[in-house]
């Protein structure tokens, strides 16, 4: 970010580091880091735990580790490069992405999808040194991202979100497959799953927010075309699944299942108190919100910490 320097010494150097500054936030904003973020944290939960189930020890895959996470990096920020090359005609009339690269123009569309190419063959590539199947599976995520969800399906069906969140369950099985082949294990199987369901009442809460903007740009998201009971109701749907879903971890470990189960039950009883004591529904959505990012962020945490304190000390 820009930082106002006090001093009035030394201007050329300023300007310098304002000019390094912004091209840094460009380029951020253009690959979207942030969710590059979000998405490594599943992908290190299928690596470490790929790696706890299968005996391995950790000296042994610091390679595996640092392909799979520049590799994921790299193929994560191309899809997000390639969506907004793509959106930047509906991404500059909602004012939450106004202010996009792509939109404002620092960032021009041939750029922007010559970095994403260049980003998703080196990714390919370096995934490849972790595992071919990491790379075929980061090259999916990245197709399933851009054509039937980007192109195809967010801008016709109210179901973009279904389909959307089948690319932003990949991560897991990058991580997963950078150290086994065995991808139908239940332990990865539970964590797939669960970040499929998980994603229906995250991105229901966020289009909620953001309803005005869809609206504005006729995008059919689910309150935008169906409103807001229906979204309620499909909402509570999803999470009795994901508590469902919970059972997968059985398997793996009843203290991961519990955890899983304690933080779903809780955001299906925060769903239907908030949702009946609350008139205000973007209220409510914005607390359904946060709790979906800690439910994320606890789980894939302690899925984390169990593999990798069973690789430590061969927990097995």
């Amino acid at each position: 970010m820009e930082q106002n320097l006090k001093t009035e010494h030394k201007p050329l150097s300023s300007e310098k580091t304002r000019g390094k500054s912004s091209r840094s936030s460009i380029l951020a904003q253009t690959v979207k880091t942030g969710i590059i973020k979000s998405n490594l944290i599943p992908m290190w939960a299928g690596l470490t735990l790929g790696m706890y189930k299968n005996k391995m020890t950790f000296v042994d895959n610091i390679p595996e580790i640092i392909f799979s996470t520049i590799g994921s990096a790299l193929v994560i920020g191309a899809a997000g490069a390639f969506n907004n090359v793509y959106d930047r005609d509906i991404d500059a009339i909602m004012p939450r992405t106004q202010s996009r690269p792509t939109v404002t123009g620092e960032m021009s569309a041939k750029s922007t999808l010559s970095l994403a190419v260049v980003m998703l063959i080196i990714g390919v590539a370096v995934l490849v040194l972790a595992s071919p199947l990491a790379a075929a599976f980061g090259l999916l995520g990245v197709f399933l991202y851009v054509v039937p969800y980007t192109m195809w399906t967010k801008r016709r069906t109210i179901y973009n979100t279904e389909i959307g969140s089948i690319s932003g369950a990949v991560p897991p099985l990058i991580g997963w497959s950078a150290v086994s082949t065995d991808i139908t294990h239940p332990a990865i199987l539970g964590l797939f799953f669960v970040m499929v369901i998980w994603q229906m009442p995250h991105f229901y809460a966020i289009a909620i927010r953001k309803r005005i903007d869809y609206e504005a740009a006729s995008v059919p998201m689910l309150p935008v075309i169906k409103g807001m009971r229906r979204t309620y109701y499909q909402t509570n749907f999803y999470l009795i699944l994901l508590i469902l879903s919970s059972f997968l971890f059985g398997s793996l470990s009843v203290g991961i299942m519990l955890v899983a189960l304690i933080l779903s039950v809780a955001w299906l009883v925060m769903s239907i108190y908030g949702y009946h004591s609350n008139t205000d529904q973007v209220k409510w959505a914005t607390k359904m919100f946060v709790f979906s990012l800690f439910h994320m962020t606890i789980l894939f945490s302690t899925v984390i910490v169990y593999s990798l304190v069973g690789v430590i000390f061969k927990l097995y």
